[in-house]
């Protein structure tokens, strides 16, 4: 996938202008709710006209502002995935999934089987049954199911999880990641949840008040509270690890790096890639010796490269390891008791069971033909 846009528009509260250039796998437009995420999603799509600029996907001129060019939406062939299911009541999941199909399939279209669809996304006990029968998450897999199936050359995802409660995203976030993976479907994900924008993008657009803060792949930008969108709360390590093994007692042994990380239980085999994310918020330093006899299991051994200091009474703490970049989150009270100060060596505590299971994903599924 090639996808490039620069485009103007003014909204009601702001000026939009977002100039985008994303290749491969997932683009997130992440930001908080009204920084033009949707906006922009909806101008790749066909079903808004900006006021000004140009839209060009895989060598195509969708929109063209200074050329006369704009492509209706029906001539666009995108998967569209929106917050709400939005399936025919009237009709049974077989018949929702295959309303969406196209008998013409663009030039760049993924197509796919269905029955492939069906079982990828586990909803192959549900198509005889209709929509209101079906539970939040059910909804959202068929939806995803139909976008699939309408032969796009690419989704789009508008906030697709926004109305599901913690258990139901985490239930749908690994059927995103198949779509990817998987079956190769590039994908533009709106999002304000920094959980997603970790687990699943690999080109993150952030954006604030209609305007591109920064652009770049999650660590970049979920490192950087002066570039996440969603400030210091949201703030955290994005790490890269191999799944060793499942032990008897429960835990899954991971490799990051140079370190052995010990997870919650894994729902992947043994040589799995994992995108594992740690909030700031869940890292405890220690200084002088590598603490002993404590209940963490995860002790990271590293050198402190930055302390930043905003408004309240926390300081975020970088920490090079040999896993990558941990970030801490702690008050300036406990920096200042503890004497820390950028250089010294010191220790990141990450307590197994503090990982929660929606920051850990899977990402070495094979792409099949």
């Amino acid at each position: 996938m090639s996808l490039r846009l620069r485009i103007k528009h003014q909204l009601s509260d702001f000026l939009l202008e977002a100039e985008i250039e994303v290749h491969q796998g997932i683009a997130m437009l992440y930001g908080a709710s009204g920084s033009g995420k949707t906006s922009i999603i909806k101008f790749v799509a066909g079903l808004m006209t900006p006021d000004e600029g140009y839209i060009e996907l895989n060598g195509v001129t969708l929109f063209d502002s200074k050329r006369g060019i704009n492509i209706p939406a029906h001539r666009r062939h995108m998967g569209m995935i929106f917050q709400e299911a939005r399936l025919f009541p009237h009709m049974d999941v077989r018949a929702n999934l295959r309303f969406g199909r196209r008998h013409h399939v663009g030039r760049d279209a993924v197509v796919v089987d269905e029955e492939r669809v069906i079982e990828m996304l586990g909803i192959g006990h549900l198509l005889a049954r209709r929509p209101q029968t079906l539970s939040g998450g059910e909804q959202q897999r068929v939806a995803i199911g139909r976008a699939l199936l309408s032969n796009p050359q690419m989704l789009l995802a508008d906030e697709p999880l926004a109305s599901l409660d913690q258990a139901r995203k985490n239930e749908i976030l690994p059927y995103f990641e198949r779509c990817a993976s998987e079956l190769g479907m590039p994908m533009i994900y709106v999002s304000h949840d920094p959980v997603e924008v970790a687990r699943l993008g690999t080109h993150i657009v952030a954006l604030e008040q209609g305007r591109v803060r920064a652009q770049g792949d999650a660590v970049t930008i979920l490192h950087d509270p002066d570039v996440n969108p969603m400030g210091v709360r949201a703030a955290g390590a994005v790490v890269m690890a191999t799944l060793l093994s499942h032990e008897e007692d429960g835990v899954s042994l991971c490799q990051a790096g140079s370190n052995i990380l010990y997870l919650p239980p894994l729902n992947a085999q043994p040589g799995a890639s994992i995108r594992l994310r740690i909030p700031a918020s869940d890292v405890i330093l220690a200084k002088g010796a590598r603490p002993h006899q404590i209940s963490s299991l995860n002790i990271l051994t590293g050198k402190v490269m930055g302390m930043r200091s905003g408004t309240g009474p926390g300081i975020l703490v970088s920490l090079e390891t040999g896993s990558g970049i941990i970030l801490a989150r702690v008050t300036r009270r406990a920096a200042g008791q503890m004497g820390l100060q950028v250089g010294d060596e010191c220790h990141a505590l990450i307590k197994t069971l503090s990982v929660a299971p929606e920051n850990i994903g899977e990402t070495s599924r094979q792409i099949l033909p």
